[in-house]
Formats: structure tokens, C-alpha cells, sequence
């Protein structure tokens, strides 16, 4: 499931890298999910319909594939008796909990369908890890962006859409006043991350989910301003406009920010680029 090994390799055994492999099956075809489990020692899960806005529009399709499809991966797991299940969760269960920063225990109501789907993720593996033993590590991504991330649609993150704005000289659109505020992280951080928690050493009393994000949050005003200096010095041709403002959208946390010690203490997990580092190695994809 992972095919660069090359951030942790040095902080593992050898032995840990034996048997990582890509594969692929439909979710919701019980047949090739047991087969793609067929000698996998470690699962990491990424698939889902990961859109607040898309789950607004369409919550029933965000329930069949992010909550069945997740039971399925559970189940055919466990059958397998894989060493252990590693999964994206997500900082939208933290809801309506004004908390900051949050810890992992500063669960509020979900603001959306997609949210809610992240939390019954989060149940069905403590249910499936405390019935049948099956290890099971959920990562709360918060705001994860890196190259490749497509800039098109109605759904797409706010990094690349600045990219593609600024590239074509249009006027970036911020949702609110723009004093709402993320906790960027790097792609490459969360990698990291998913090969630490596959191997990591936990006893009965670590926690079983973990915040991933760099703890360092930062206003929509202020990623349109550092983006703005990278870019124009990456490409001095091109001027920046101004960003526009918009309504809010419905379902949107208006603060998130991490406290990620639990990774670090459980998992070993130490961010390697801070947002302005981690828009820098973005940059050469989206503006070159």
C-alpha cells in the first residue's frame, strides 16, 4: 500500500519493509477485498469521498463508501489477520468543539456527513480491535496538501486552487473573513506518519488514534500571503491580485490547530516541513 520507504527506513528493522506492496480492490466487492488481504501483513487506508462540501451535497454516497466501505477493509482484515490496519481519520470530527488546539479528546457534534463518517470510522475500529483483536491506528490528517492534488471542481482544497489562481493571475477566493484558521500538512509528513504507526510498538494503554498535522496553525489571510511571496519569487512575472472574499460554506470548522504530541510520543512522528517548506516542494510541481 506505501512505495517509498525511504523517511523511516532508517528508524525501523530491516525486517519491517519485507513485504509493502500497492494493491487495489473494489471496497464494496467482498471477493477481490479478501483477495487483494491475501498475504498482507499491513493495511493503510485511504479511500473514502473526502469533501465536507461533496458530503453536504450527497450524504448518502459519503455514508456507503466511507462507513460500509471502511467495515469491509475492518472485516477482511481481521479474516486476514493482518499485523495491523492503519487509517485516515480526520480533523473535521473534532465539530463544533471550540478547543485549541485540539487534543484527541476534544471530540464535538460533526458539522457534516463526512465528519460524522470519520467518527463511525473511528468506532467500528475500536469495536473490530476490542471484539476480535484486530490492531487498528487511526490518523487525524488535518488539512493535508502536496503536489499532484487536483486544483478543479467544486471540491478541491484551498492550496492548489491558490496555485492554479495565481499561476492564471485570477483572484484567489477565500471562504469567511479569512481569519479562519488550519493546520496545514505537508504530504510528505504523512507519510511519515502511516509507516511510523504501521510498526510502531503499542501496548494496550497508547491511544489508538493520533492528530497528524505540524501544530502550527495559520489563517486563510496569511496562507494567501506567504503563498503570494513564494510563488512571485518562484515566477517574478506574474502579479498577484488580491483575494475575494466569499460567504461561509456550510460545515466548516472555523478553527482547527493540532496538538500532536501523542504522535511524537507514541509513534515517533516528527514533522519534517512546515507549511512554508512544504508549499516550497508543492511549488515546483503546480508552477514549473
Amino acid at each position: 500500500y506505501v512505495s517509498n520507504l525511504d523517511v523511516v527506513r532508517s528508524r525501523a528493522p530491516e525486517s519491517a519493509w519485507d513485504r509493502w506492496t500497492w494493491m487495489q480492490a473494489d471496497l464494496l466487492d467482498d471477493t477481490a477485498l479478501n483477495q487483494s488481504m491475501d498475504g498482507v501483513q499491513y493495511v493503510l487506508h485511504h479511500a473514502a469521498i473526502g469533501s465536507v462540501p461533496r458530503s453536504m451535497a450527497d450524504p448518502v454516497e459519503t455514508q456507503v463508501n466511507n462507513v460500509l466501505g471502511f467495515q469491509k477493509i475492518l472485516a477482511a482484515a481481521s479474516k486476514a489477520k493482518v499485523k495491523r490496519v492503519v487509517y485516515a481519520s480526520s480533523s473535521a470530527i473534532f465539530g463544533d468543539n471550540t478547543v485549541e488546539p485540539k487534543q484527541e479528546k476534544d471530540v464535538g457534534r460533526p458539522l457534516s456527513p463526512y465528519a460524522l463518517s470519520k467518527y463511525m470510522n473511528e468506532l467500528d475500529a475500536e469495536l473490530y480491535s476490542r471484539l476480535f483483536g484486530l490492531s487498528a491506528v487511526g490518523l487525524r490528517y488535518f488539512n493535508v496538501f502536496g503536489p499532484r492534488q487536483d486544483p478543479n471542481g467544486a471540491y478541491a482544497a484551498v492550496i492548489p486552487k491558490f496555485f492554479q489562481s495565481m499561476n492564471q493571475g485570477t483572484p484567489c477566493e477565500i471562504y469567511g473573513d479569512g481569519e479562519t484558521t488550519r493546520d496545514f500538512c505537508f504530504v510528505k509528513n504523512i507519510v511519515q506518519a502511516n509507516l511510523l504507526a504501521a510498526i510502531a510498538n503499542l501496548q494496550n494503554d497508547c491511544p489508538s488514534v493520533f492528530n497528524i498535522a505540524t501544530g502550527t496553525p495559520v489563517s486563510l489571510k496569511d496562507l494567501h500571503q506567504i503563498m503570494r511571496q513564494e510563488v512571485q519569487g518562484f515566477r517574478s512575472e506574474l502579479s498577484v491580485a488580491p483575494p475575494v472574499f466569499k460567504d461561509f460554506r456550510a460545515g466548516d470548522i472555523q478553527r482547527s490547530s493540532a496538538n500532536i504530541e501523542a504522535a511524537k510520543k507514541f509513534l515517533g512522528y516528527e514533522p519534517q516541513f512546515d507549511l512554508r517548506g512544504g508549499i516550497r516542494e508543492a511549488m515546483n510541481w503546480y508552477c514549473s
